[in-house]
């Protein structure tokens, strides 16, 4: 299966840049990054808090098919509807110090949207700690439920 979510990262440097075009019009992607319910059908996670605003949190806790309870948290700095999320991203109990992300939404059409995203780390082995996990094959199936699942929004 062809992976949708494209991945590029260059040598010796510490950012991931992600692209994904998606055929939703942007206020539906927008809206895929906003709304709880929708966060946790696409992401399979719970949604324990989301606060759409400058320095609102968010707080993420999935569980694995072992029992584990894996959690994601960080804090919203900007948000401008339709075209930005500046956030940072960290996993509990993991090697992975705070990520920043910086998430831009642009119009392709009126019923087709891109999704770039820059992720910048604290040094160049974390962010290739990051890209030797199954991280791209990840955020490409989580792209495609989002898709999937907020298409039929339209």
């Amino acid at each position: 299966m062809e992976r949708k979510t494209k991945i590029h990262a260059e040598e010796n440097k510490q950012e991931i840049i992600i692209t994904r075009d998606f055929d939703l019009p942007l206020n539906l992607l927008f809206r895929a990054y906003l709304e709880p319910e929708i966060v946790e059908q696409w992401m399979g996670t719970k949604v324990i808090k989301l606060e759409n605003k400058k320095q609102g949190g968010w707080h993420f806790e999935t569980t694995d098919p072992m029992g584990n309870v894996h959690v994601f948290s960080g804090v919203i700095h900007d948000i401008i509807k339709n075209s930005t999320i500046v956030r940072t991203f960290q996993m509990e109990n993991t090697p992975f110090e705070p990520q920043l992300e910086f998430l831009d939404f642009e119009p392709v059409s009126d019923s087709k949207s891109k999704l770039n995203m820059h992720i910048i780390y604290r040094s160049v082995a974390l962010r290739d700690q990051m890209l030797a996990l199954p991280f791209a094959q990840g955020i490409n199936m989580a792209h495609n439920r989002l898709q999937s699942i907020v298409e039929k929004l339209n």
